[in-house]
């Protein structure tokens, strides 16, 4: 950094992305309000929101009650998980768990459908041939699994679901449009397995049933990690678009699929426009697009290289891997908005490995850190505001004459887990939105793993074999 002249317009660029990432109070309580409207519109009618909020059929939440062994899948990626786990009732809980992560050969992504799910059933035999002592289910029983996969899917039961596309990089053709249960039962029946799968679940809805598990008065999951979602428990009478019998329970799981809400109250700036335009689906995903962890590095990049390109930032040459989209990871960002030396030697060393930059001044250095600042807490209060919506939805934003009932969301997720600067923000700035009298009945937990043990709790609240003795 060399002239004044620069150096102005660098303060004048990162105080035109404060402007436009401003979050205060008001404008964060018109995008809970949003929120809200857009969950009655998705309830209402297919299609009538750009939340879907789809119908989990999860109608039962784990109580803490059940017992047995019980075998969860959950493929969400280039790793899919097997896992068990012994519930012993209620003075017990957990008894044992154990899994195996299995990776998926590359050729397997872009196979056909009966490659990649005979490789999963060959994985998970193997895996239930190894079941200790102590281990087995009761005598003439089948085993039951709990089925995670984080792939659009239209369910059409909770123990079914036709494919509707992949992401993450895998295409095979001839399993879209299949029922991925079915597909699933195939293949074990063809090596030889006597296994039932008894759910199909979205890896938020497992968290909610892990949480729940926990702690009964879990009444949402809110997943912050790579991408991001929430799933809450809705009164089934409250549900428009639900022409089926009602559930005994009374209840039902909704899926949000949250991360594609979208509205003019939300604060975005000419980088995400861009990162939205040249990303894999252009206007989808919009507000998982401004606060999950895919994304937040990928805002701070592009704004650096605005930086380097209009003011010199980096010197009188633009930084080649500044230039490379996604070259700087949202656990890069977290890492350097984290440090706490006096001379900011985190972030120098971040400079240096991720994007080949040295020789910054400290002065340098704190601009950076003050643009993580805008960014991250931009998600942070965002994300904030949806929880408070989906409060809002479920009546629990005020204080009735003695209840003192807690409404508890359940979070999992890299980002909230480990970027410890977003999380504290999120969670002050929801105590913020609820007011003080509300905050206190309104908890946030870390659920982990949700989505494997979840499962495997799901696949235990609905079995087959629920009422009947156990043995």
């Amino acid at each position: 950094m060399k002239s004044s002249g620069k150096w102005a317009k660098v303060i004048e660029v990162v105080k035109e992305l404060e402007e436009k990432c401003g979050t205060p109070i008001v404008k964060l309580r018109s995008v809970a309000e949003a929120m809200t409207v857009e969950m009655h519109a998705g309830l209402a009618s297919e299609g009538g929101s750009k939340l879907k909020m789809l119908i989990s059929y999860v109608d039962n939440l784990p109580t803490g009650d059940e017992k047995g062994l019980f075998y969860a899948l959950d493929l969400g990626g280039t790793n899919f998980r097997v896992l068990r786990v012994l519930l012993g009732g209620k003075d017990q809980n957990v008894v044992k768990q154990e899994f195996e992560e299995v990776s998926i050969p590359p050729s397997l992504m872009v196979g056909t459908s009966d490659d990649l799910f005979n490789y999963i059933a060959e994985a998970l035999a193997k895996f239930v041939g190894t079941e200790g002592l102590g281990l087995h289910v009761a005598p003439g029983r089948q085993r039951e699994l709990g089925f995670t996969f984080s792939f659009p899917v239209k369910q059409t039961s909770l123990a079914s679901g036709t494919l509707m596309k992949w992401t993450k990089g895998f295409s095979i053709e001839d399993a879209v449009g299949q029922d991925v249960v079915g597909e699933l039962t195939k293949a074990m029946e063809r090596v030889g397995l006597d296994m039932r799968v008894s759910a199909l679940v979205n890896d938020t809805v497992g968290t909610l049933a892990g949480g729940r598990y926990h702690n009964p008065e879990v009444i949402a999951a809110v997943i912050l990690g790579t991408g991001t979602n929430a799933a809450y428990v809705e009164r089934a009478h409250a549900i428009p678009k639900w022409h089926g019998l009602l559930p005994k329970s009374g209840e039902m799981v909704i899926n949000m699929e949250w991360g594609n809400f979208r509205s003019s109250h939300l604060p975005l700036t000419e980088y995400d426009q861009a990162l939205d335009t040249e990303s894999l689906n252009p206007g989808e995903q919009i507000f998982e697009k401004i606060i999950s962890g895919m994304y937040l590095g990928e805002i701070v990049r592009r704004v650096l290289l605005k930086l380097a390109e209009e003011a010199e930032f980096f010197g009188d040459i633009v930084p080649p891997k500044l230039r490379v989209p996604f070259v700087l990871r949202t656990p890069h960002m977290s890492t350097m908005h984290h440090d706490t030396s006096s001379d900011l030697k985190v972030v120098a060393s971040k400079l240096k490995d991720v994007l080949e930059i040295s020789n910054t001044s400290l002065k340098m250095r704190k601009v950076i850190i003050g643009i993580c600042d805008i960014v991250a807490f931009r998600g942070a209060r965002l994300s904030a505001a949806g929880i408070y919506g989906i409060v809002k939805k479920m009546g629990r934003d005020v204080v009735r004459e003695g209840d003192n009932q807690k409404s508890v969301i359940a979070l999992d997720g890299g980002l909230f887990e480990h970027y410890t600067k977003f999380s504290s923000e999120m969670e002050s700035t929801l105590k913020e939105l609820l007011g003080e009298e509300v905050a206190g009945n309104v908890v946030v937990v870390h659920s982990n793993d949700g989505s494997g043990i979840g499962a495997a709790l799901l696949a235990a609240s609905h079995s087959q074999y629920l009422g009947v003795e156990e043995l």
